[in-house]
């Protein structure tokens, strides 16, 4: 019995402390860090280094983009960098639609831009971490940049990225993320709340992952990636952080996602995301020594706790159902979780728009974690 309510008290202790207690702690820290004067407006600074400014290459892997590839070309040739320094990689993977045919055009008719724009077009989808070591590895430039195809950038972002960089620690620099049409409320929620832990993060030193829609590191900091990589865009900047960078979350810089998801393909996505934390805790394991301090922290609080919490969610309550016919309190425990599944789940029982805004967004909390569950589930069944 002991040994139970011990299990269920620590199960729900870190649930409480992953969705509320992390998140204040990082307020109150970030709260007495500051980097305003850390940080001048980047273009001013970009604008007077001049010619010491980096040369930058974007690289865009695309599979079957054809929605959007005429937009993501047009948006990087309005970007307010030096063009001579600028070189813009678009990696059609193995397309079967006519991304590479679009994409070729929508270059022809930009005959006046003095950008670099280089289109290779691989004939065998190979999946994307192929084509990014094969491509970053063939780079030349200073820094590299990553992006989404659904995501447009805003025009001054490589001028700010570039003053960035001039601290010659920082060789990560990661992006504002913005969704243009949310699929849901929660959805919506959800992304204001990692984008405020992102911010507090940073404001630490120690920033976790980048958002695909659009990142930048120093390619000499790159390490190839492992075939089987999942979440890219989490090992990349954390395997240049493991070498002891640093990384940089820049609000000034925007990502404005296009692309919405519908719900079963958001659950897929998911999935794979939980997949993929399992398989970053595995890898990463090591940047939870406290040698990493900060990091270790905020790594240990908001990824590696993200792998066990549906584990935890699902011990609290079967542990409190347990234990409620010998103690009041945790027969309330019980009760309070069971009214917070109901309301989750009230969205999908209920027509849409009928059910309270405090439901879709525990909707989509509770869902997201449950196919992290089923993903991590299945690496775990894969790997052994």
């Amino acid at each position: 019995m002991n040994v139970l309510m011990f299990l269920t008290g620590l199960a729900m202790f870190l649930v409480v402390y992953h969705h509320a207690i992390y998140p204040l702690l990082l307020k109150l820290l970030s709260c007495r860090v500051s980097q305003d004067n850390q940080l001048l407006r980047g273009s001013e600074r970009a604008y007077a280094l001049g010619d010491k400014l980096p040369s930058i290459e974007i690289i865009i892997p695309a599979y079957n983009e054809q929605a959007f590839i005429a937009q993501k070309i047009l948006n990087m040739a309005s970007l307010d960098y030096p063009e001579q320094l600028l070189t813009v990689n678009i990696a059609c993977d193995g397309c079967s639609d006519d991304t590479a045919k679009i994409a070729r055009e929508t270059i022809d008719c930009l005959s006046e831009c003095a950008i670099d724009f280089q289109l290779h077009n691989f004939e065998r989808n190979r999946g994307k971490v192929a084509v990014l070591n094969q491509c970053i590895a063939a780079s030349e430039a200073d820094i590299v940049g990553l992006s989404d195809v659904s995501a447009l950038i805003s025009v001054d972002a490589l001028l700010i990225a570039a003053s960035d960089f001039q601290n010659p620690r920082t060789a990560v620099v990661c992006a504002h993320y913005h969704m243009l049409s949310p699929g849901s409320h929660g959805e919506a929620r959800y992304w204001d709340y990692q984008r405020e832990l992102k911010r507090c993060e940073a404001q630490l030193g120690a920033p976790l992952g980048a958002h695909g829609a659009f990142y930048l590191f120093k390619r000499s900091a790159y390490q190839t990636l492992a075939a089987d990589t999942i979440n890219d865009d989490f090992m990349i900047p954390m395997q240049i952080l493991q070498r002891g960078f640093e990384a940089v979350y820049d609000s000034r810089i925007n990502a404005l996602e296009l692309e919405q998801a519908p719900n079963s393909q958001d659950r897929s996505r998911r999935k794979r995301i939980g997949a993929g934390n399992m398989q970053q805790l595995i890898r990463l394991r090591g940047m939870l020594k406290p040698r990493f301090k900060g990091l270790a922290f905020t790594f240990f609080s908001g990824k590696a706790l993200r792998v066990v919490i549906p584990f935890c969610m699902i011990v609290s309550c079967i542990g409190s159902l347990l234990l409620a016919q010998h103690s009041t309190w945790f027969a309330v425990l019980f009760g309070l979780q069971a009214l917070a599944y109901v309301l989750a789940f009230l969205p999908r029982l209920l027509p849409k728009g009928v059910s309270p805004k405090l439901c879709h967004s525990l909707n989509y909390l509770v869902e997201g974690h449950f196919a992290s569950f089923y993903g991590g589930l299945s690496y775990l069944a894969k790997r052994f």
